[in-house]
């Protein structure tokens, strides 16, 4: 029988996602893209904040319609959505046919072979009308179907947080921090890598704890040092890196290794020391301006992406304009911004004193202008640079090979578009090439081949 798959929010819900899908996979269902061919239909949801849970629960309704004009019999939600609201979602949407949590398949509960036997017999009995015994149903990595292209993929090393900012409801969520053994996650790259894939990408709530719950220190410089020595991998990369967790062997690391892209994913969600103690993070606004001085001095080429976060309780005008005014004299190769979002079961959904929603947008629209001059800005000075593009594809024109640099990570950043000349070979896609940046857009660049 045919199913098809939704995956929303961040790539560590991908990964769990693509896991899925190799269930399914081995145990002799159909893999369709299209929604309108699947019987049954599979959505994981993300539940962070209030605009993922808008989307969520828009695209369940979405795919519920093909029950009316599709083939699908079955509807089955699942993700951190479901983990915090089951209830209440059992009963607002009745089009919904099996709710599965989080905590159910989670790896280290070592439960999910059990509650996959269970969803895929209950599937099988409502649309076949008849059981069946399914098998190899736990969920694994080395079984996940990649589903990012055959040029990139993400390994997750670990999961859950013990950070636990009081305005982040992801621990409530996804448990306390666990990180994968070394060996599993080598062993995953060295499959991912043998299957054509040049460029692997680790992702975790915080990468730049990892190990420290199993080995009891920081490993993630060790980590990146091991998975250098795989021959067929390109380039590597991390993400979510916590400013306090940077260490000087995690900096010398990265400087010392070409797989190793020269780009640091560290979210600082403000810098005034007030309301960083009140978020319950472990830095201060001086902390965070060494370790940046640090990465700038030590890597000369690095990029810095941020995330920051307006409108949080208790958040002053004087406290927005001393985060402005940083981001506008730091010079950020990459930001983002969110406004703050009311979460139960987070200490912060209990503050006095919220932020009127009409300030919230007001700061989050100034911040993001800001960014877009300072992005403008940071793209000019790129022109004259050589840089490695990895090409990805075609632009529909045929005047542009698409691909990226070190500087962008897939979905998040910009692209670079690189001239097509009679000379071009157009079996590229795939390959690593020498370009020059000849010219810029907002957050893309425009490239000739070398």
């Amino acid at each position: 029988m045919n199913v098809g798959f939704v995956s929303l929010g961040c790539s560590k819900n991908l990964v769990d996602t693509e896991m899925m899908i190799g269930v399914f996979k081995n145990n002799e269902f159909n893999i369709v893209g299209d929604p309108k061919e699947a019987e049954v239909i599979v959505v994981n949801t993300c539940g962070f904040i209030e605009s993922a849970k808008e989307e969520a629960i828009n695209t369940i309704l979405e795919m519920a319609e093909y029950k009316k004009t599709g083939k699908c019999k079955i509807l089955v939600v699942t993700g951190c959505l479901v983990e915090r609201y089951k209830q209440e979602l059992e009963k607002a949407l009745p089009e919904v046919d099996i709710f599965l949590k989080y905590s159910d398949y989670a790896e280290e509960k070592g439960n999910s072979g059990k509650v996959f036997s269970k969803v895929l017999n209950l599937i099988y009995d409502k649309i076949e009308n008849k059981k069946k015994e399914f098998k190899n149903t736990k969920l694994d990595f080395l079984d996940r179907v990649v589903t990012t292209g055959e040029n990139y993929a993400y390994i997750r090393i670990a999961e859950g947080c013990d950070n636990r900012c009081t305005y982040c409801a992801i621990p409530n969520i996804r448990g306390r921090f666990v990180s994968r053994p070394m060996e599993s996650i080598i062993e995953e790259a060295k499959m991912l890598a043998n299957s054509g894939r040049k460029e692997i990408i680790l992702i975790a709530q915080d990468t730049s704890k990892y190990g420290i719950d199993i080995y009891g220190e920081k490993m993630l410089a060790k980590l990146l040092q091991e998975l250098c020595k795989i021959n067929e991998i390109k380039w590597i990369r991390f993400l979510y890196t916590y400013p306090e967790s940077i260490t000087d062997e995690l900096i010398q690391t990265v400087k010392e290794n070409e797989k190793i892209c020269k780009y640091f994913d560290m979210p600082i969600q403000h810098i005034s020391n007030s309301l960083l103690k009140r978020m319950n993070r472990k830095t201060t606004g001086e902390d965070i301006k060494k370790v940046i001085e640090k990465l700038r001095k030590e890597i000369p080429e690095v990029i810095i992406r941020t995330t920051v976060m307006v409108g949080f309780p208790g958040e002053t005008q004087e406290n927005f304009e001393e985060l402005y005014n940083f981001i506008e004299q730091t010079i950020f190769d990459k930001l983002g911004a969110f406004a703050y979002s009311k979460e139960e079961g987070t200490p912060a959904f209990n503050f006095k004193d919220q932020i009127h929603p009409m300030t919230k947008k007001s700061r989050y629209n100034k911040i993001m202008k800001l960014q877009q001059e300072v992005s403008k800005g940071k793209r000019k000075e790129l022109i004259g640079k050589e840089v490695e593009v990895l090409i990805e594809q075609i632009s529909d024109d045929k005047k542009y090979y698409i691909g990226r640099t070190y500087m962008d990570v897939p979905d998040i950043d910009g692209i670079a578009f690189v001239k097509i000349t009679k000379n071009s070979n157009i079996k590229l896609i795939g390959q690593y090439i020498k370009c020059k940046i000849i010219d810029t857009r907002d957050y893309d660049v425009i490239c000739s081949e070398i």
